[in-house]
């Protein structure tokens, strides 16, 4: 019997982070936390590039071009949703959602969901890194387990083209 699981070394993987503008106070810190993460778990900062979209309901386009576009073993998908007084919020998280599934589904590339849907701006702020943790470092987590356990299933080569060079940190 095989087990894949709990790889959690980011070396010589390729990580795009796809992250809203729209709640920056917030979205800078789920970057922060992502970035941060993936370099403690060995990646080489020349290999993750940040993409910044104005919304959390442009993260699927993003994320499915990018993932699409061969460079990146991982994308992590980044947001804050704050409810309002209106339905709005319903149809921005739950197309976000919807739509960042569907871009992991289609492509086979694993994209982490790291958008922080609150009631609050309390709640936004403890979900960014002041009290219930930092839900871009869980999502960087999440990609870096994923993309390893399809490299170790050989689900995918590990071996991919090297020759298209990522820019790096790209804001």
């Amino acid at each position: 019997m095989k087990t894949y699981k709990n790889n959690r070394s980011a070396a010589n993987l390729r990580v795009a982070i796809v992250a809203a503008r729209w709640n920056d106070l917030f979205t800078s810190r789920l970057v922060d936390g992502a970035v941060e993460t993936l370099i403690s778990l060995g990646a080489d900062p020349e290999n993750i590039e940040i993409l910044r979209v104005p919304g959390a309901f442009e993260l699927p386009l993003v994320c499915r071009h990018a993932a699409l576009s061969g460079r990146f073993d991982a994308v992590v998908a980044l947001g804050v949703v704050i409810r309002g007084e209106t339905p709005h919020f319903d149809y921005v998280a739950g197309e976000a959602a919807r739509g960042i599934a569907e871009a992991s589904r289609e492509t086979g590339v694993p994209i982490a969901f790291g958008v922080v849907t609150a009631n609050t701006t309390e709640q936004a702020a403890d979900r960014c890194g002041l009290k219930a943790g930092n839900k871009g470092a869980e999502a960087a987590i999440s990609a870096v387990e994923t993309a390893n356990l399809l490299r170790q299933a050989g689900f995918v080569k590990s071996d991919r083209d090297t020759s298209a060079k990522a820019v790096s940190n790209v804001v």
